[in-house]
């Protein structure tokens, strides 16, 4: 699957491509009709057949085979052709990742700095100028969390909802480790994908809690590192980490989990999933009784032609895109995973709300613990090339001070 985003570019308009899965490493910029050639690339159609769905698309415009061809070495030689050059590189970044004993910090000096103390400036002013600090002298000041829902968008559009669910953790009393459930933005073969890998950070390694990996993986009706690789290049997990090793440095430890999707064969909700039940509550055993929080690392709607819609954005959709995430969030935060999952589903997920499955997960990994949820932060940010992502952070804890953990083992 190839990710495909009109742009301007020099006052041209282009259509950018790349490759989610980042077996590709580089994005490569195409015009209309050269893009058009490539969308023609099924595997059927031959150089002929090209020919002639280019003049009907053009008015009757010619493009020769040499033409063609060129286009085709192209997307060839930059690993954009499902072919045997494409598989050679596939083969061999998959190698690579398998054989590396950590997971790299893959966004480090993209995304955000890569230097430890640049890292910790740039975040602490985002975080200042939407008016929350991470002073460690509020460590101890709230009772302890057991769930949290923060966002995976970049921290600087998402830096309010960031800055206001961490904050929050950091009040309470240090976990042990962190679930953190994440989005897989590239489909998976299975419902949940492991890793054993620990992650890097620019603040240094955080350690997977290979015990409870392990433990999750024998609950497991599928191989749960069959699509291992989607860890390599997925943001989602990648933001809670370096934020976890802002606050503890590599004091805690990490159980990183990708959700894909987790219905079948037309279920309405996962809770009608056996494989998924298992799953989840072999979950619910290891966080309970324990000094561990659950994360979901979740952005909510995802509207605009950046998204496939057929509309501009407007003061009208915005409000509508506010109320559905808030009739959504209602129910998280009465924590009703299943009441959750079908009201995002009730119209076929037409805000295309990628935190679904994670936020669903993290929620029945902490059921039936006396919790209440509190809503920190709601907002939502524009999206480059056209559209809005919505995003919030809900906090649950004990709602009388008491550790929830605690209170299990009573």
């Amino acid at each position: 699957m190839i990710d495909a985003v009109p742009m301007e570019h020099d006052g041209q308009s282009v259509i950018c491509l790349h490759d989610p899965a980042g077996y590709v490493e580089d994005q490569i910029a195409l015009s209309p009709p050269a893009f058009f050639v490539a969308a023609c690339l099924d595997g059927q159609r031959t150089l002929r057949d090209v020919q002639y769905a280019f003049a009907r698309q053009f008015g009757g415009a010619v493009i020769t085979e040499e033409q063609v061809r060129r286009i085709v070495g192209f997307l060839d030689e930059r690993g954009f052709l499902l072919s045997g050059r494409f598989e050679t590189i596939k083969a061999e970044t998959e190698r690579r990742f398998a054989q590396a004993p950590v997971r790299a910090a893959r966004l480090a000096g993209a995304s955000y700095p890569e230097h430890p103390d640049t890292l910790r400036v740039y975040l602490d002013n985002l975080f200042l100028d939407a008016g929350v600090s991470l002073d460690k002298e509020v460590a101890g000041t709230a009772p302890p969390l057991r769930c949290l829902i923060v966002p995976h968008i970049d921290f600087p559009r998402g830096a309010e909802a960031y800055a206001h669910g961490y904050r929050r953790l950091l009040q309470g009393a240090r976990p042990d480790t962190a679930f953190i459930f994440g989005v897989s933005h590239t489909p998976a073969t299975t419902p949940f994908v492991l890793t054993r890998k620990s992650f890097a950070t620019p603040f240094g390694v955080v350690e997977s809690d290979a015990a409870v990996v392990e433990r999750l993986a024998g609950a497991c009706a599928w191989d749960p590192f069959a699509s291992e690789f989607l860890h390599r290049n997925e943001h989602s997990i990648e933001f809670q980490v370096v934020m976890l090793a802002r606050l503890y440095g590599d004091a805690v430890k990490i159980v990183p989990i990708l959700c894909s999707s987790l219905t079948e064969d037309g279920a309405a909700d996962p809770e009608s999933v056996a494989s998924v039940n298992r799953f989840l509550e072999a979950c619910r055993e290891c966080v309970a009784g324990s000094r561990k929080v659950v994360i979901a690392a979740a952005d909510l709607s995802h509207v605009g032609r950046r998204f496939g819609d057929d509309f501009d954005i407007s003061d009208a959709v915005i409000a509508a895109v506010e109320r559905g995430d808030r009739e959504d969030l209602g129910h998280a935060i009465a924590r009703r995973p299943a009441a959750f999952y079908r009201s995002v589903m009730r119209d076929g997920n037409q805000r295309k709300v990628c935190g679904i499955n994670c936020i669903y997960a993290a929620l029945k990994s902490v059921e039936g613990e006396a919790l209440e949820g509190d809503l920190l932060h709601y907002g939502y940010a524009p999206d480059p090339v056209g559209g809005i992502v919505s995003f919030a952070s809900v906090a649950y804890a004990a709602p009388d001070g008491a550790d929830a953990a605690e209170r299990n083992t009573e």
